[in-house]
């Protein structure tokens, strides 16, 4: 009843998870990311435990082939999972479970993997990945949402369409983007929208605030809006 895309910007080594399905607030339970850890794409008849434990997993220095291992062969439900992982090396893996509903299947390519079930066809994964290998020179963000929109195009969850979600991680233990549209008639288009929201203020407000290199952030009101102005005239993203 979904597919997603876990990803690692070569550029500037974030990390992102992107989900689109025909199901209630996809962004609570699919994508989990933990910064200097991995990701765990949780979905199908999807078990919530799976993204916490798969990244306590890899804390303790799991590979993604263990975590998948571990998380289905302790799973009764395992042959209704499906799940794919990124680990903190950048290797992937990826199950699907043999009572997932068709079309379902995944796929694993340098830099990206593509997962999902339930969907129009084969073609949802394939065009969705090349779209996502095709679009290199686009910010992170808007080539996760432009490879969905592929798959989409291609036929998406047969059932048709309500939710979607995009997350993104940099070198922060919270996220860059985590943006959400829980019950929308078209919602990659609103996640889009969001999207281009965010770059009008929220992502260079967010590197002001507290950071790894400087843990109060800057809090200094008087420039801030100066700074955010400096901040889009070089063009951040």
């Amino acid at each position: 009843m979904t597919w997603s895309i876990i990803a690692k910007d070569k550029v500037t080594g974030r990390i992102g998870i992107i989900v689109a399905t025909k199901f209630f607030a996809v962004g609570a339970r699919v994508p989990h990311i933990r910064t200097g850890i991995g990701a765990v794409a949780s979905q199908a008849f999807v078990n919530p435990f799976y993204g916490r434990r798969g990244l306590d997993l890899m804390a303790a220095g799991a590979s993604a082939d263990d975590v998948v291992r571990i998380l289905t062969c302790s799973d009764d439900g395992r042959a209704n999972r499906q799940l794919h992982v990124m680990d903190a090396s950048g290797r992937f893996a990826a199950y699907t479970g043999a009572d997932c509903v068709d079309w379902c299947g995944h796929a694993i390519h340098d830099g990206v993997s593509v997962a999902g079930n339930m969907l129009a066809g084969p073609a949802v994964i394939a065009d969705t990945a090349t779209a996502y290998m095709s679009a290199a020179a686009q910010p992170f963000a808007r080539r996760l949402i432009a490879a969905m929109l592929a798959g989409e195009a291609a036929g998406g969850d047969k059932r048709g369409k309500q939710s979607a979600a995009l997350l993104i991680h940099d070198e922060q233990e919270y996220s860059l983007l985590d943006l959400r549209v829980d019950d929308h008639a078209d919602p990659l288009a609103e996640l889009a929208r969001l999207e281009a929201i965010a770059r009008e203020r929220w992502l260079h407000f967010r590197r002001h605030m507290p950071s790894r290199d400087n843990p109060s952030g800057r809090i200094d009101r008087s420039t801030l809006d100066d700074d955010i102005a400096q901040s889009l005239a070089e063009g951040y993203e």
